[in-house]
């Protein structure tokens, strides 16, 4: 611990991202990536954009970006809000929303980003904890807060809120912003971003990591009503006012464009999601109902940490959280059919192999 950190980098907690090796080749199961390559259009696009214009600044204002988006919910230009990444969109919403000494809401259970940048700004929270199945309690959401963060589908479970308990939720809580973080909703059910127009204290994040298969090109963005769009833009300006770069406008806007692959990709990965789901409780885990693109699994006989070592060992890395209540629980990424053969494999010998021994 350096002498010359501030108060704050000395208590703030950061977060820790999955691991990304090098060296060895790994099946890649740890970080929710897409198993596909992107849309062929966003290479075109980003080839077309690598020209002469890259001295210039990019649009301040991501206006061709944001059409996109718009078009695609039926929203307006005034109503999306873009940035690098979601994790950056809700680094901004935090200091625009909610204010330091009024606690906002999280569940029990969920992406550990968010308390660590309510730590950054100096942000109290309370967590509602999750129902022994997981689920989230709609209720421990009616009572005094500073606003609400919630992830749907929620992560690391998978569990997707349907949107009557959203409303639910919005509807008592009229005073403050609620944000849901869709990071994983085109694997799921529909989108919150149609409930915008009803609530003006929805704010939308979703990313172009997970089923855009763009996880390397840092986008984000957010959708609400044109107040809480100003409020992101005001603290984005006091950062920094060109988020995003030409390659990654260009990119961006070209898989928001291309539908038809977006859903082939997405549909190949929840039919895989639901093949490798039914082959491992055939084999005794536990599973949540996850409508992302991963599985939460537990085996009653065999411990989580263990699995994680024995995997990692056979060329396969998939994510283990040390926490309370899942600390005997793996989240495992969807890959594609082969990789995801591979690991089914894999993962089938160790815990016959503990059986036996045991």
């Amino acid at each position: 611990m350096s002498r010359y950190w501030s108060d704050l980098a000395r208590t703030i907690v950061p977060y820790v991202a999955g691991e990304q090796p090098t060296g060895r080749t790994y099946i890649k199961l740890n970080t929710n990536e897409n198993p596909y390559p992107p849309s062929p259009r966003v290479i075109d696009a980003i080839k077309s954009a690598a020209n002469e214009r890259l001295r210039l600044y990019p649009d301040p204002e991501c206006r061709e970006l944001r059409t996109a988006i718009a078009h695609y919910y039926d929203l307006s230009i005034d109503e999306v809000f873009v940035g690098n990444s979601s994790d950056e969109v809700l680094a901004f919403a935090l200091p625009a929303f909610f204010n330091p000494g009024s606690p906002i809401l999280l569940p029990d259970v969920t992406y550990t980003f968010y308390p660590t940048i309510a730590g950054l700004f100096r942000i109290d929270h309370k967590t509602v904890p999750l129902s022994a199945d997981f689920t989230i309690p709609v209720e421990g959401f009616f009572r005094e807060n500073g606003g609400i963060i919630i992830p749907n589908p929620n992560a690391p479970t998978g569990i997707y809120l349907p949107l009557d308990a959203i409303r639910s939720i919005l509807d008592n809580n009229k005073e403050h912003v609620v944000i849901i973080d869709e990071a994983y909703i085109d694997f799921a059910g529909p989108s919150a971003a149609r409930l915008i127009r009803e609530y003006p204290n929805l704010l939308v994040t979703q990313t172009f990591s997970k089923s855009r298969a763009l996880a390397g090109l840092r986008v984000g963005f957010a959708l609400g009503q044109r107040e809480l769009i100003q409020g992101l833009d005001r603290v984005k300006n006091c950062i920094n006012a060109y988020t995003l770069d030409r390659l990654a406008l260009a990119g961006a806007a070209a898989a928001m464009r291309d539908r038809a692959y977006f859903e082939e990709t997405t549909a190949k990965i929840k039919h895989t999601r639901e093949r490798v789901a039914a082959r491992l409780r055939e084999i005794g885990f536990i599973i949540t109902s996850s409508q992302a693109n991963f599985v939460f699994i537990s085996h009653p006989k065999v411990p989580a940490g263990a699995l994680l070592r024995q995997l990692r060992e056979k060329g396969i890395l998939v994510r283990y959280f040390n926490a309370p209540r899942i600390d005997n629980y793996l989240r495992v990424s969807i890959g594609t059919d082969e990789e995801m053969d591979v690991f089914l494999k894999a993962i089938e010998e160790l815990v016959a192999g503990k059986q036996q021994s045991s």
